[in-house]
């Protein structure tokens, strides 16, 4: 997930400031898929339930070792309170791109698991190729189509 390999220090007792300074380092390793509205705003708003959708951008030699980052992380995000689903998609052919999409309970839930210090940890395993770019989504009743 990591466009760059900064360090932090994310041990020690959680407070507030800590949680904040998590919540940014992340942001630092992220592209976001709308800037005028970021994953950071996102986080601020009550909805339940939402739909993570997450596009990885990195180079075919570093596939391999972008599954088992998220194999990893998926095992820990399913143990997360909140958590409901996750699906991976490859796009079709030669593209090395991914796309991911997570169902969780609420924006609360998923801000718990992403901002978790045992998560953050996680992320210096994702190649350096790697770019992920993070949005929440909310389903939306079509009528005749589909239900909320």
């Amino acid at each position: 997930m990591p466009s760059s390999k900064a360090k932090t220090n994310l041990t020690g007792p959680e407070s507030e400031h800590s949680k904040i300074h998590i919540e940014r380092f992340i942001m630092s390793l992220l592209k976001s898929l709308d800037e005028k509205f970021p994953l950071e705003r996102q986080l601020g708003i009550a909805a339940a339930p939402v739909v993570l959708i997450n596009l990885f951008a990195l180079d075919a030699a570093d596939e391999s070792g972008f599954l088992d980052a998220w194999t990893d992380d998926a095992h820990f995000m399913k143990q997360q309170p909140g958590f409901i689903s996750t699906q991976l998609h490859r796009a079709i052919g030669d593209s090395p791109t991914y796309l991911n999409y997570a169902v969780w309970d609420s924006t609360e839930a998923f801000r718990a698991a992403f901002t978790h210090p045992e998560f953050v940890a996680k992320l210096s395993a994702y190649p350096s190729s790697a770019v992920a770019s993070p949005h929440l989504f909310r389903k939306v009743a079509v009528s005749g189509i589909c239900a909320a």
